[in-house]
């Protein structure tokens, strides 16, 4: 048996799509393949069972049944940070290594995914991913996410403490417009510094995408036009603060963008219904004329109105398009199909001694 823990240098870098990815891969060559979230960041109920939501979730997509307080042996609940602050922490360390050992047995390969951050994500409890890594005794696959930039300095100190164990980097949702420069610099600095580049996937808008109905919610919104379209997804938005012409020349490049444009902008919204945008975000709690809610309706264009200010909600688009977690089969079967094709297999399975 051998056992790979995936982490990544901050949240939402795409650890367990990834997960999911080499899973499903690896049972369809012919490997048994075990699942852990060694912690759980996401408290839920399963039975009697307390679990973490993602963990239920992957285990569904590969078609694993096994307890979740096994596959979670630490859910970071609220009272459980409750006992750690006040007593101390007890031997979490422990527990997850024996909740390890019993899921490992008869497997080929063990997929080990973190939470949050690789080196600091659970250090006030002492089970931070690299802790867990090395007590696992696992190779380590590190995704870092494009956030306006990359985490090279995270890279080299994950690089420095794991040595040999840190099999090597996936760099994720890399901008068309920095892949070059990715390609000719970034990947020669990191492969100086001893870490592989496996993969660079590229921004992809189709994994970026968020339903309507969901958005709605994410904002503390209300659909007011259109609800059976609630399931349309937007792949990115438009902030409508300009004028019409400057307005239409941004829309026609992304077309399949949420349009945040205030209550009282009628001009715009007409605009953006008439493009067929996926949905209009209405701000400043502003009911929109007539017009613009009878063309919503026979263009069947949902329109959410939201409390919030322009700005405000365009700062909450970025933070949920930043953290979608991935629920739609279609988007995980698309996204399997990215990874697997860029990822370097060879190199992969001969560290982890399956070649």
């Amino acid at each position: 048996m051998t056992g790979l823990y995936i982490g990544s240098t901050a949240g939402f870098a795409g650890k367990n799509l990834m997960v999911m990815a080499l899973g499903l891969q690896l049972q369809k060559e012919g490997y048994t393949v075990g699942y852990m979230r060694p912690v759980g960041t996401s408290p839920a109920q399963k039975g009697d069972k307390m679990g973490d939501e993602d963990a239920f979730f992957v285990q569904e997509v590969l078609g694993l049944d096994e307890d979740p307080e096994l596959v979670s042996p630490v859910v970071a609940t609220h009272d459980l940070q409750m006992q750690v602050f006040s007593e101390g922490c007890p031997d979490l360390m422990g527990r997850i290594v024996e909740a390890y050992n019993t899921l490992s047995k008869d497997k080929d390969v063990m997929l080990v995914c973190g939470a949050g951050s690789f080196l600091h994500a659970g250090k006030y409890c002492n089970v931070a991913g690299v802790d867990v890594a090395q007590a696992l005794g696992n190779k380590v696959l590190l995704v870092d996410r494009f956030f306006k930039e990359f985490s090279y300095d995270y890279l080299i100190s994950a690089k420095e403490q794991l040595g040999e164990d840190l099999i090597g980097a996936v760099l994720n949702s890399v901008p068309e417009s920095r892949m070059e420069t990715v390609e000719s610099m970034i990947h020669p600095l990191l492969e100086r510094r001893g870490i592989k580049i496996l993969g660079t996937a590229p921004e992809d808008s189709l994994l970026n995408a968020i339903r309507i109905g969901d958005l709605a919610k994410r904002l503390g919104g209300k659909i007011i036009t259109a609800p059976e379209k609630s399931d349309v997804v937007a792949e990115s938005f438009l902030i409508g603060t300009m004028q019409v012409e400057n307005f239409m020349t941004h829309f026609r490049k992304k077309p399949n963008s949420a349009v945040i444009v205030g209550g009282d902008r009628s001009d715009l919204q007409l605009v953006a219904l008439e493009g067929k945008c996926p949905c209009l975000i209405l701000t400043g709690n502003l009911y929109p004329n007539d017009i613009i809610l009878t063309r919503s309706e026979d263009l069947e264009v949902p329109i959410i109105m939201v409390r919030d200010d322009t700005y405000s909600v365009a700062k909450k688009m970025e933070r949920i398009l930043e953290s979608i977690k991935l629920r739609d089969r279609i988007k995980i079967n698309h996204g399997a199909k990215l990874i697997n094709s860029l990822l370097d297999w060879s190199t992969l399975k001969q560290s982890l001694g399956l070649a």
